[in-house]
């Protein structure tokens, strides 16, 4: 290998090939100890993603514009519907705005600290103005199908965007909190009509303090089917369960995630207001039926 081979490497890890020992590692942790999956096809970007994790802590280092393009652009690869591109995001450095924001979007403390919040857009208003100039009538940005697609769009160019992010050693946190006041947020965004706010993103470089460990998943087989969907699931939730729970004990923390699951769905209290989203989508031109 030559020195400036060398040299690119030590300067990113996610050049160095995995050994059987990191991978090993990697999914013990991830599945939170013993019966987690085995295999052999991994490198470096496998390592990364099973490494993931959220990061609410950040340091003062600035993510340069060169950073932040590679990350978008990287984004823009993202698989799309039917080449329709039915997202967009907003880019928000301005520390008042971030400020502003917070409140709408479920006012973590760590909104504001990161460097670069993202706003992943559901945004059929692109297709709305073509239409528009060609005179013709835009029947299907009314269904569903069409605000589904866009926010399935918009999830998959910003899970680009973490994975690129998280090589480049950055971290990042979704907030399903954007949601939270669909309308104000949009406007706060100046979002033009057939546009909504699917989610946001913290984006910046991961502050030496922070404590943030890999949350375990569940084994492959809850999620994974053959074939067909199996239903009986109690048994698999309820070694998870066990894991999760140990997971938070670890930080001093008693947690049930049974009752954590069940309280969430057993009425709206945890939605903080999100339980009233087609209204706030018709609203903003999106009307899902």
């Amino acid at each position: 290998m030559s020195e400036a081979a060398d040299a690119t490497t030590s300067q990113n890890p996610d050049l160095h090939q995995p050994t059987r020992d990191e991978l090993v590692e990697a999914l013990r942790v991830r599945f939170g100890g013993d019966g987690a999956p085995t295999f052999d096809a991994v490198n470096p970007t496998i390592l990364r993603q099973l490494q993931h994790r959220s990061v609410r802590r950040f340091s003062d280092r600035d993510v340069t514009d060169d950073e932040l393009r590679a990350i978008l652009t990287a984004a823009q690869a993202a698989s799309t519907s039917s080449n329709q591109h039915s997202w967009s995001v907003i880019v928000v450095r301005d520390q008042a705005r971030k400020e502003q924001l917070k409140p709408l979007i479920g006012n973590q403390p760590f909104i504001d600290k990161a460097p670069v919040l993202l706003f992943w857009i559901a945004d059929l208003h692109r297709s709305a103005a073509l239409a528009e100039r060609a005179e013709q009538p835009f029947v299907g940005g009314a269904l569903l199908e069409a605000t589904l697609v866009a926010f399935i769009d918009a999830a998959l160019a910003a899970q680009n965007a973490a994975v690129a992010a998280e090589s480049l050693g950055l971290g990042i946190t979704y907030i399903g909190g954007a949601r939270n006041h669909p309308e104000e947020t949009a406007a706060a965004l100046a979002l033009p009509s057939h546009a909504a706010v699917a989610f946001g993103m913290t984006l910046g470089w991961p502050s030496p303090t922070d404590r943030a460990k890999i949350r375990p998943r569940p084994l492959p087989e809850v999620v994974v089917h053959q074939e067909q969907y199996d239903a009986d699931v109690l048994p698999g939730l309820d070694a998870y369960a066990e894991r999760i729970n140990g997971f938070f004990a670890d930080y001093g923390r008693e947690f049930d995630w049974e009752s954590y699951i069940t309280e969430h769905f057993a009425d709206y209290a945890d939605f903080y207001g999100r339980e009233r989203l087609r209204d706030a989508l018709r609203n903003l031109g999106l009307p899902s039926n």
